[in-house]
């Protein structure tokens, strides 16, 4: 194949693509459902019914623990880590996550 014939293939995928995001950003601002919801509702009624959950991680308790044992309450988070099983943050059991990140907010706000 030659290269003229590649870059107008080029060219014409990218028409292509430049009809069907004009088409996507109309969609959306006329604020009706794209032809794919349209074809298939019983996908966007699933998605509907059930919410993805964000599962709690590590990081994310570290990231609001930290910010408080620097604002000198790192007395208090101590005692937190021990009330949910364990003395230092990466030996928390990961079910305790969402309520020890509970604890830290009332900590943080009191």
């Amino acid at each position: 194949m030659s290269r003229i014939k590649l870059l107008l293939d080029v060219v014409n995928d990218m028409e292509s693509l430049t009809e069907s995001l004009r088409a996507l950003a109309n969609a959306i601002a006329r604020n009706e459902p794209s032809a794919e919801s349209e074809e298939n509702p019983s996908t966007q009624e699933t998605q509907e019914i059930k919410p993805a959950a964000k599962t709690i991680s590590v990081e994310d308790v570290r990231a609001v623990l930290t910010p408080i044992s620097q604002s000198g309450k790192t007395a208090q988070v101590k005692a937190l880590l021990i009330k949910h099983g364990a003395s230092r943050l990466s030996d928390i059991d990961p079910s305790e996550y969402e309520s020890l990140l509970a604890d830290a907010e009332v900590l943080a706000n009191g």
